[in-house]
């Protein structure tokens, strides 16, 4: 599995709503921007933008990736205690992370605690699987599967829902909230959609039989092929102001 390209998939789905939401939160203007949870750089290779950059991943393997594509600083740390002085960024950041902290609330009074006053927190993506719909009926069980596959390996599989209730409880006043535009199984490309069924595999791997796995790929197949296939799980974004 090539987690660097399912990186750069998800941050593809997020392109134009990242765009959007750095402009309005004066990206061009900024002098200090950090990313929690920088992975492999998919992100935070992509700003354009004078400020100092900074990312931040308990992952060395993933950092030493993120070096390969960024000039960025980057430090190895625990998103629970951001390695940082108060008030330390314009912009604070964080792209599909928050369902795999321990402690999510505790992580974002930390996103808090090192941005300057009338600085920006984002989140931008963060799905909701128990929301999630599978068509036609006989793929449901994959949906089913694969959320209880990443409960198992530590998800929140219901965080994206809590979103903005999260950043309400933590102090930071929400500029504005709501749902990324589900994406059409249609749409994906093959390599798009065999990098998809890559993350499917590797998440079902030793949770369901191989061959019923192949079977509900082949399912899958048939109904992009018809055109009646449906994968809508429900991802948030917000933007907060301190």
């Amino acid at each position: 599995m090539n987690w660097h390209e399912r990186y750069i998939q998800q941050a593809a789905w997020t392109r134009d709503l990242r765009e959007y939401l750095f402009r309005q939160a004066g990206l061009s203007g900024a002098n200090s921007v950090l990313e929690v949870g920088c992975g492999t750089g998919a992100v935070l290779s992509s700003l354009e933008t004078s400020a100092a950059l900074h990312g931040l991943d308990l992952d060395a393997g993933a950092l030493a990736e993120c070096r390969r594509v960024s000039n960025a600083s980057l430090t190895r740390g625990d998103a629970h205690d951001l390695p940082y002085r108060n008030e330390s960024f314009d912009i604070v950041y964080c792209h599909f992370l928050l369902l795999w902290i321990k402690e999510p609330l505790k992580a974002i009074y930390e996103m808090k605690r090192v941005t300057k006053s009338k600085g920006h927190i984002l989140a931008f993506a963060e799905p909701d699987y128990t929301s999630r719909e599978d068509k036609p009926d006989p793929l449901a069980v994959l949906g089913k599967w694969q959320t209880e596959a990443l409960k198992r390996q530590g998800a929140d599989i219901g965080l994206g829902g809590r979103l903005a209730e999260l950043f309400h409880q933590a102090g930071i006043k929400i500029v504005e909230t709501g749902a990324i535009q589900s994406r059409s199984p249609e749409a994906m490309d093959p390599d798009e959609w065999e990098n998809e069924w890559a993350v499917i595999e590797s998440d079902l791997s030793g949770f369901a039989q191989r061959e019923e796995i192949q079977k509900m790929k082949h399912l899958d197949e048939e109904a992009r092929t018809h055109g009646t296939r449906v994968l809508d799980v429900p991802t948030y974004f917000a933007w907060g102001q301190v």
